[in-house]
């Protein structure tokens, strides 16, 4: 089979190998060959480039025989590079190979051809993207006042992915002001053992139920207060019965509706992804969050819309940064601490200090009194020393009960 990179699943290919069989004992082989990028190019590296070259991996099972005698059979799988040096005849035959892969113009698409790269691509999606500035490695500590949330891209038979993000203040940890960071993910994706070591399924997911991932999601959660959680639309969709969103709402995990801008929530993750003049981008991801690690480089431009991404890729953790990205999160500033000053004794207190206290006791007194007096008994030297005690006491105001339109002409005079 040529270029089994543009599967985007393994499905097809497992069929057709199926149907290898012979009555007669003949040996039944299948052959692969392929090239970097492609919609299939993450299950082809999962099921093959990652086990490494020349590595054999058996899968073995006993079957029972017509007579009733159990045979174990197997099947193995290995990866052969084919890069331009393990062809020196190639070369030999056709030395202007390599000049004509130079003019392809991509760079990428020459290094990938000539020594094979499966980890850089040609067509990225997000060629911005880049381990060593987007990567946070070690114990990440965040601080408890920056805002939190979380979003979520919704599947079952194909994985869910769901991200804890945290908005930077500008004040801690040399993260600049309005940084997004993914500190947890929860990616619901197959896995299986295979040679002692736990491998990825790619694009096959756990088929959880709703009500499965929202006590998981709270699980993980961890008491942490969140601003907010932003889901896929598509859980809001009701056909005859609860929703998604309702089952999840019912079992304590509530989300709003996420903005679903494709070209526009894509411009803004690759926004957040650029880096800027200081150097460092807007959007970092803990070393935790494999699954975004490892499928988000790896993603290409859809080849009818060069603006979008090829859906047809494992694209569930890239669909949810887009919603994380789209959320309008702000940022949380630490308040500041309420500056207390203790009170003075009385033998700390000036001659002053006491004077002012007895004006303010005295004003205190005649406006309460006034509250409960007749207007017409306010006379000139009584409002004089009203004036002269406001004027002592900065910000007061002159409050006065309303009576007739006599009595308001008089006071004013």
């Amino acid at each position: 089979i040529e270029e089994a990179t543009n599967f985007p699943a393994p499905g097809p290919i497992m069929k057709l190998k199926a149907t290898l069989r012979s009555s007669a004992g003949v040996p039944c082989l299948m052959r692969l060959t392929g090239n970097p990028g492609g919609p299939g190019h993450q299950w082809v590296k999962a099921r093959y480039i990652d086990l490494g070259p020349y590595t054999v991996t058996t899968e073995e099972e006993e079957v029972e025989l017509p007579d009733g005698r159990q045979v174990r059979t197997s099947f193995s799988r290995t990866f052969i590079p084919a890069r331009l040096k393990d062809n020196p005849k190639l070369l030999e035959n056709d030395p202007g190979y390599i000049l004509r892969l130079r003019q392809t113009g991509s760079v990428a698409l020459v290094k990938a051809w000539l020594e094979g790269l499966w980890d850089q691509i040609e067509g990225a999606f997000f060629s911005e993207w880049d381990p060593e500035r987007h990567i946070l490695a070690g114990e990440l500590r965040l601080p408890k006042h920056w805002a939190r949330f979380r979003a979520m891209d919704w599947g079952s038979a194909k994985p869910f992915s769901i991200g804890w993000y945290a908005v930077a203040d500008g004040n801690f940890g040399g993260f600049r002001r309005h940084a997004v960071i993914k500190y947890r993910e929860w990616y619901g994706v197959q896995k299986r053992l295979e040679n002692g070591r736990i491998t990825v399924v790619p694009n096959e997911g756990l088929k959880l139920t709703a009500q499965q991932v929202a006590l998981g999601v709270l699980q993980r959660d961890m008491g942490e207060k969140l601003h907010y959680g932003v889901a896929d639309p598509s859980i809001f969709a009701q056909n005859g019965g609860p929703s998604i969103g309702e089952t999840m709402m019912l079992a304590g995990c509530s989300w709003i509706r996420a903005d679903n801008a494709r070209q526009a929530g894509w411009e803004q993750l690759r926004h957040l992804l650029s880096p800027a003049d200081k150097g460092e981008p807007l959007l970092l991801v803990h070393e935790s969050c494999e699954d975004t690690i490892r499928t988000l480089p790896l993603l290409q431009h859809d080849e009818t819309n060069l603006e979008d991404l090829d859906s047809d890729a494992e694209d569930h953790a890239a669909d949810e940064l887009r919603y994380a990205v789209m959320s309008r999160q702000g940022v949380v500033d630490l308040p500041k601490p309420d500056v207390w000053v203790p009170p003075r004794t009385i033998e700390q207190k000036t001659i002053n200090d006491l004077l002012a206290e007895q004006r303010q006791k005295a004003f205190n007194r005649e406006v309460a009194r006034t509250f409960g007096a007749d207007a017409t008994k306010i006379t000139p030297d009584v409002f004089d020393v009203w004036m002269r005690l406001l004027g002592q006491v900065e910000g007061s105001v002159l409050w006065l009960l309303q009576h007739t339109r006599s009595e308001e002409r008089r006071v004013g005079k």
